[in-house]
């Protein structure tokens, strides 16, 4: 477990930047390269990196509804800016697909403190496990049916990183013992797995794999800068940028 903590060098702020990089990579390459497959592949690694400190926010966060709606409310508004340049199809993007995660993964919370919790009637504790499953299904018919970006699987990566949460959850200690960062990290790779395995072209999203040696660095720490809210500014900020650039070189 030391020599754990030794390799343990990327706080929640470095893992964001390099997640914002790669990530850049990936939309440079889709929308000025889309011929030439290195960029996609590596800014695939961007994804579970972004989905893994959506886990740690929904961990961490005081007011659940904002964080959820925040999330949803500029997965609304990218949807407008998706239309206005594809108004032939409808797309749900990653800021959708997290919105649906999050949805989930305050079910999950729900369900595991009402398990754990003598005092709790057992027809409240049947109903959040319902509702957290019926969610689960809901999601699944919605991404099923609609284009949502990575699918049904791609927002169960962090309710995946979720399910060993126990933090403020009145659970045996021998259920807390589960609560490491290593398997919550882990467990990450079932969805990541089913993604390769149900992807039109299995070999595209397997990059997206390299990502968890990279979070087993992660130390757990938040960092010393305040970027609570940098992954909600730059997605849709520097993907209207790349498209104006887009428009200004080849359309205008």
């Amino acid at each position: 477990m030391d020599a754990l903590k030794k390799i343990r060098i990327l706080n929640g702020n470095t893992l964001k930047l390099l997640a914002a990089t790669l990530m850049l990579v990936d939309h440079l390459g889709m929308i000025f390269f889309p011929t030439v497959a290195i960029y996609r592949a590596i800014g695939r690694l961007s994804m579970p990196l972004f989905a893994f400190m959506i886990s740690e926010g929904c961990r961490y966060t005081k007011n659940k509804w904002k964080h959820f709606l925040l999330l949803f409310g500029l997965g609304a508004g990218c949807q407008l800016f998706y239309y206005f340049f594809d108004p032939t199809s409808i797309y749900f993007g990653i800021l959708i697909t997290f919105s649906l995660s999050t949805l989930m993964i305050y079910a999950l919370q729900f369900a595991k403190k009402c398990f754990f919790d003598d005092s709790v009637g057992f027809w409240k504790t049947i109903g959040a496990v319902a509702l957290f499953f019926g969610l689960v299904l809901g999601v699944y018919v919605f991404s099923s049916k609609l284009h949502v970006d990575y699918g049904f699987f791609g927002a169960m990566i962090p309710v995946f990183a979720s399910i060993f949460d126990f933090r403020g959850i009145p659970a045996p200690d021998i259920w807390k013992k589960f609560d490491v960062l290593p398997l919550r990290i882990l467990c990450m790779l079932i969805p990541m797995l089913m993604i390769v395995v149900t992807h039109v072209n299995p070999l595209f999203p397997l990059p997206s794999l390299l990502a968890i040696p990279i979070l087993l660095l992660y130390s757990g720490e938040k960092g010393k800068w305040n970027m609570k809210y940098f992954f909600y500014i730059f997605y849709p900020a520097h993907l209207a940028i790349l498209e104006g650039l887009y428009m200004l070189i080849y359309v205008l």
